[in-house]
């Protein structure tokens, strides 16, 4: 008796997987998703060229995907080689008139640019934006309550308005815009304030009225009850995860709080995932299950 190949076992399965994945393809066929990029993924070169590979796999299937990054180390050594000192309040980095040109830089030439390059390599065009580009965003500065009182954070906001035109000819002409999250304070502000990634990427979602808003994390998802057990929520609704939010680690707040507003201005759907894993976008997206922890309505 012959015995199997085995070269046909492994193409069954990718020709299943891909079979699997047909009614996702078909159900986001032309819709926009917003994907935030962040932690480890920002910092590994292969994961880097993983989460590249996706959005291009995301693109040449039909559908539209816009990336928004932060990126808190890059700045962090940004600023050190210039002798500016890096300083947390709350959560969020105090940034000064002196280190605001600094994020703006490292964000959009450095971070932004090395994904366009990423991108670039697999023939498909992305281009490097932020909040001034067009008018895309506008923020209104914030500060922190620090042990009960507020503090002042400098040249850091929250994004007030989203202004989709701006990224419409990008879209149109699949283009993949790449979003820094940084945006100007008023029509005069040439210097810009810094926002938290995770919420100018909510807003920008429901400013396109994404199908879906994916966060790539540093954890697999949103804990039941950690540090009792490990066990992810697979799926949680809006109420569900307020009540819960005021009880979450500062880090995961904002991600959270992010998916909250973003289901809650009209996105069907919003994911925190395991940036760690290679793929983890597709893995969110195209198959039934998904992973990490998807946000909806009721």
């Amino acid at each position: 008796m012959i015995a199997p190949d085995p070269r046909h076992h492994d193409a069954h399965v990718k020709a299943q997987t891909l079979i699997e994945s047909l009614p996702w393809l078909l159900r986001f066929q032309g819709d926009t998703v917003v994907v935030k990029l962040g932690g480890n993924a920002m910092v590994s070169e292969d994961l880097l060229d993983a989460f590249a590979a996706d959005m291009v796999y995301l693109h040449t299937v039909g559908l539209r995907p816009v990336i928004v990054h932060g990126g808190g180390p890059q700045i962090s050594k940004a600023l050190e080689s210039k002798g500016i000192e890096s300083e947390f309040r709350g959560g969020y980095r105090v940034t000064s008139t002196e280190a605001i040109p600094v994020v703006r830089d490292v964000l959009r030439e450095d971070i932004s640019a090395d994904l366009v390059e990423r991108i670039g390599r697999y023939g498909v065009q992305a281009i490097a934006v932020n909040g001034f580009d067009g008018g895309l965003f506008q923020a209104t500065r914030r500060g922190a309550v620090v042990d009960g009182k507020e503090v002042d954070l400098g040249h850091v906001g929250d994004v007030t308005a989203v202004n989709k035109e701006a990224l419409r000819p990008h879209l149109e002409a699949g283009v993949i815009p790449v979003v820094s999250s940084v945006a100007p304070e008023s029509d005069q502000d040439t210097l810009g304030l810094n926002i938290n990634a995770d919420q100018a990427a909510g807003q920008l979602a429901i400013g396109l009225q994404a199908s879906k808003l994916v966060l790539l994390t540093d954890v697999p998802g949103l804990y039941r009850s950690w540090p009792e057990t490990d066990e992810v929520i697979s799926t949680i609704t809006v109420q569900a995860l307020e009540d819960m939010l005021p009880g979450l680690s500062s880090g995961m707040i904002p991600k959270m709080t992010a998916c909250v507003e973003a289901v809650k201005g009209g996105v069907a759907k919003a994911a925190i995932i395991d940036g760690r894993l290679g793929h983890s976008v597709l893995l969110e997206i195209f198959t039934p299950s998904g992973i990490g922890t998807e946000v909806v309505s009721s």
